[in-house]
């Protein structure tokens, strides 16, 4: 993993589909709103793919192959997480969506973190699907939404034509099944601190400040200003 400037790197493993990881990512960020030191965290988005190779398929009918569940059990199983994302400020509708390998899309947040976009991308891709059941599996429609972030068109279509960044989305996954994780969201802060899953608000302010109370106190004092002037 590349080096951060800031004293409190977290980095998050998701897959674009999984309304938990969306949950998650928000109660993450209203947890990080109320940390003191939420100037001094670099926030990094890897990929993990819930279905790779799977075909494209509504999410209803894989949860009753996947989970041995009903067409009835299906839709309340929906409408807990619809609920569960309502308690976070989510608009999310599942159904419509349709479930498959988001090798594209993450490829796609990958090229847009390149350009400085990462995490609009993230963002933007994840209320596509959940909010407005578009496709993250169509080529125009992710050309689309990278465009409303401030991508190039052209670019961005040939791009996707291209196997770019298939390596490293795979690595990115690969980097933590191989220390035992099966699911995600997956949350690690400093490298130390690991939490699995959508957390509450609460969860992620604790080992926020866990993390804060491991630093030095130079650190969390900042650079020192004076007459308009800091110094590192």
């Amino acid at each position: 993993m590349s080096v951060s400037p800031s004293p409190i790197t977290v980095d998050i493993w998701s897959d674009l589909i999984c309304p938990f990881c969306w949950i998650g990512k928000r109660h993450f960020e209203q947890a990080l709103e109320g940390f003191a030191g939420k100037d001094q965290v670099t926030v990094r988005h890897h990929a993990f793919r819930l279905g790779p190779d799977a075909a494209i398929a509504p999410v209803g009918q894989m949860l009753q192959q996947k989970y041995g569940l009903t067409a009835a059990q299906a839709e309340q199983n929906q409408a807990r997480v619809e609920q569960m994302a309502a308690a976070a400020g989510l608009s999310m509708k599942l159904n419509g969506t349709f479930y498959g390998d988001t090798l594209k899309a993450h490829r796609l947040v990958k090229f847009a973190q390149d350009k400085g976009l990462g995490a609009e991308a993230v963002e933007r891709l994840y209320r596509a699907y959940f909010a407005e059941t578009q496709s993250l599996f169509d080529e125009t429609t992710l050309v689309a939404l990278a465009v409303e972030i401030g991508l190039d068109a052209a670019e961005t279509e040939a791009f996707l034509k291209t196997d770019r960044y298939s390596d490293a989305v795979q690595e990115e996954q690969e980097f933590i099944t191989v220390r035992g994780v099966q699911g995600v969201p997956f949350f690690v802060i400093n490298d130390r601190y690991a939490v699995s899953g959508a957390q509450p608000v609460a969860g992620f302010t604790q080992v926020l400040n866990r993390a804060w109370d491991d630093l030095p106190p130079e650190v969390k004092a900042g650079p020192a200003c004076n007459d308009g002037v800091c110094e590192v």
